[in-house]
């Protein structure tokens, strides 16, 4: 049997998708092969790195790509599962082969507000909800 490939897309790379690839690639081990791209692919958003790190995921050496270059190559998917705003779903491109598309819209962490600690506070809220989202769908998905 061959392992689930799922792709995170988000807007820039830079932090929900990041989050729910380091998630799940901690749940699965090494059950299903996960990526993660962006529309317009951006640094890393060090709220991200840093609430991912009270976490014990260590997501500072990653680094953004591009979902349209990851389409070009015609890379196959199993599972596609947009993290952005609703806005920007339909902005995903269609990949060859995908069975099945999913939408988990999630505030984005580059529009927190307030001073360090208020930005850190919003974005453990995201980071985790990201984290109960992907929980209950890979226990979901293995146990299927």
């Amino acid at each position: 049997m061959t392992k689930p490939k799922v792709l995170f897309v988000c807007t820039h790379n830079s932090a929900r998708s990041q989050m729910a690839e380091a998630y799940l690639k901690h749940l699965v081990g090494d059950r299903m092969e996960v990526s993660s791209a962006g529309f317009q692919p951006a640094p890393l958003n060090p709220l991200a790195v840093e609430v991912m790190a009270e976490e014990g995921l260590d997501i500072s050496g990653n680094t953004s790509q591009s979902v349209f270059k990851l389409f070009q190559e015609g890379r196959l998917f199993d599972y596609v599962i947009t993290v952005c705003e609703d806005s920007r779903e339909a902005s995903c491109p269609i990949f060859p082969g995908v069975t099945r598309r999913l939408h988990w819209g999630f505030p984005d962490p580059a529009a927190v507000t307030g001073d360090h600690q208020a930005q850190l506070m919003q974005v453990r809220q995201i980071r985790d909800q990201i984290k109960h989202k992907v929980r209950l769908w890979s226990e979901e998905i293995l146990s299927a």
